[in-house]
């Protein structure tokens, strides 16, 4: 682990994080995984890049695994159509890791996409208490990126 940090924020709301600890839950023992979609704030108005997940896409995990997973692609292109008619953008991409911590392994960083999309783990170790995190992936360098779940108003 790098420690190194990436210079961007992933914003979403409770309701959003709750669907992506219900979705990994839902589906332990086995990996769960999904597409989170949203909006960028203009970079001219903010000091760090921010992305806002609008969105949560819940996927089948094919792989039907505990120790991997791997999105249906008929499933996806569904998403992708969705999200241009509704034009959406994909800002990242979830899965849980079952019985490890909130950290991309070595087949998270080979199969990462695109340095401007975040991964978000999802820890099941404790499942009393699950822990989630994001980071970017960038020329195969892993980078923790602020995660932000605003708070809930009562």
């Amino acid at each position: 682990m790098s420690g190194e940090r990436a210079k961007t924020l992933l914003w979403m709301t409770p309701v959003i994080a709750d669907q992506i600890i219900a979705h990994c839950q839902e589906h332990y023992p086995k990996e769960a995984c999904g597409l989170l979609v949203g909006s960028s704030i203009a970079p001219e108005l903010q000091m760090i890049p921010e992305q806002r997940v609008v969105q949560v896409y819940p996927m089948i995990n094919v792989e039907d695994s505990p120790i991997g997973y791997s999105m249906d692609p008929r499933e996806q292109l569904h998403v992708e159509k969705l999200m241009r008619q509704r034009q959406q953008k994909l800002v990242g991409i979830y899965h849980s890791h079952t019985a490890t911590d909130a950290y991309p392994s070595p087949v998270d960083v080979r199969m990462s996409i695109s340095p401007d999309v975040s991964y978000v783990l999802m820890s099941l170790k404790d499942r009393a208490t699950p822990l989630i995190k994001s980071y970017r992936i960038v020329d195969g360098k892993i980078l923790e990126e602020d995660l932000l779940v605003e708070e809930r108003k009562l």
